[in-house]
């Protein structure tokens, strides 16, 4: 089982406007759902799911038979969610290789900084 927490504050360590163009101070997570998507593969494993909100994908995880969105907050409203199977080609077709390479190395360094912390809940 993963650690819900401390992967939501790595990821809040690791997003930035390099990682997403729609990013701001207000709102970390706009426009992250991608990229972060993709990261959280690579680091966990499990599939790629994706949801049609308004005209466009959003994307998000499975691990371990589990849903996981870490950028659902990015949205005003709750989601309703489809879970359709999403390919990284579809993932990365929304985002970029630059932004993700970006968000896949910042997100190793917090995630490790963060595993060797303990967390006061």
């Amino acid at each position: 089982m993963i650690d819900r927490w401390r992967i939501l504050r790595a990821l809040q360590s690791s997003w930035s406007q390099r990682t997403s163009t729609k990013w701001t101070a207000a709102n970390p997570a706009l426009g992250q759902c991608s990229v972060t998507a993709l990261v959280l593969q690579d680091q966990f494993g499990g599939r790629l799911l994706k949801t049609q909100v308004h005209d466009a994908w959003h994307f998000y995880n499975e691990i371990d038979g589990e849903v996981y969105d870490f950028t659902a907050q990015q949205f005003p409203q709750p989601l309703t969610y489809h879970h359709e199977l999403a390919t990284r080609a579809e993932a990365l077709a929304d985002t970029s290789l630059e932004q993700y390479r970006h968000l896949r190395d910042a997100f190793g360094k917090n995630w490790r900084e963060c595993q060797s912390t303990t967390l006061v809940e």
